[in-house]
């Protein structure tokens, strides 16, 4: 963790990433040696009712992206931000899920984020580009929308705490588990990537153990000290969920990485983040 902050050298330069041909100029200019595309419609949830959206954004700003670089930076290291939703139709004896599984997504986002993965392998085998395809699972961080249900729950629990909202915790369903990882820890494992890594080997990104959403549930409510009910909200259903996500990181451990962040961390992070973003 010796690496200099980028953001003290940060400089901020908008583009439509649908707009070829404002990529091939900012890429002329810019001359990168690194290029991380985390451009996207990057929620599943929501794919269901923006999936053209999705698709476009996705795919066709990801094309647009390789293109663009490989005219104006071919030797650059680009890395595609995957998905374990690329993973998709799966049980939970077929876990942990391991790179060279089928991919058989069953979400709109999960088929654009397959997609992506395979127009990257495309730009690394058919152009020499190295093209790094790290596979994201669930990364929890400050900031976020809600729009996941660890956001969505923390966002909650932070406005009954001061009194913004009746004690009722709105839900979807509680009984699937997902494998979660701090965006801190996730971070750190595509820059090991970038620096050890193979060009058009896909990685997973996860901790290789999974949480229910009821644990979520469970430890944002014990670490803000609320008593609330609990009700199932239609709304958060989602026509298909797996009932586990899990990923196999023998491939990232093999770099070296190693976890940092236990997943009570994790959770203490972002409820403290939803704390500060809610007015008293």
């Amino acid at each position: 963790h010796s690496r200099q902050n980028p953001i003290l050298n940060h400089q901020h330069h908008e583009c439509d990433i649908l707009d070829r041909g404002s990529l091939l100029t900012l890429l002329a200019r810019l001359k990168p040696h690194i290029i991380v595309h985390m451009a996207a419609q990057a929620f599943n949830g929501a794919s269901w009712g923006s999936e053209d959206y999705t698709h476009q954004a996705n795919f066709t700003g990801t094309l647009n992206l390789l293109n663009a670089a490989r005219h104006e930076s071919p030797r650059a290291k680009v890395l595609l931000a995957c998905s374990s939703a690329q993973y998709g139709d799966v049980q939970p004896e077929d876990c942990p899920l391991q790179e060279d599984r089928l991919l058989r997504p069953i979400t709109p986002y999960g088929v654009s984020k397959t997609s992506c993965e395979t127009l990257g392998y495309q730009y690394f085998a058919n152009y020499g580009m190295q093209v790094y395809l790290p596979r994201l699972f669930i990364h929890v961080g400050t900031g976020h929308p809600p729009a996941t249900a660890i956001q969505n729950f923390a966002r909650q629990v932070a406005e009954i705490k001061k009194g913004k909202l009746e004690p009722v915790m709105r839900v979807g369903r509680l009984d699937t588990a997902r494998d979660f990882i701090d965006v801190r820890d996730g971070v750190e494992g595509m820059l090991q990537m970038l620096e050890k890594g193979r060009a058009g080997e896909p990685v997973n990104i996860c901790n290789q153990k999974a949480h229910t959403i009821q644990e979520v549930l469970d430890i944002l409510v014990e670490e803000s000290g609320v008593d609330v009910d609990v009700e199932q909200d239609p709304a958060l259903l989602r026509p298909s969920d797996e009932p586990l996500l899990l990923g196999d990181n023998s491939r990232l451990r093999a770099l070296g990485w190693e976890r940092r962040y236990t997943f009570r961390e994790t959770l203490q992070t972002v409820y403290a983040d939803w704390l500060a973003r809610t007015p008293d």
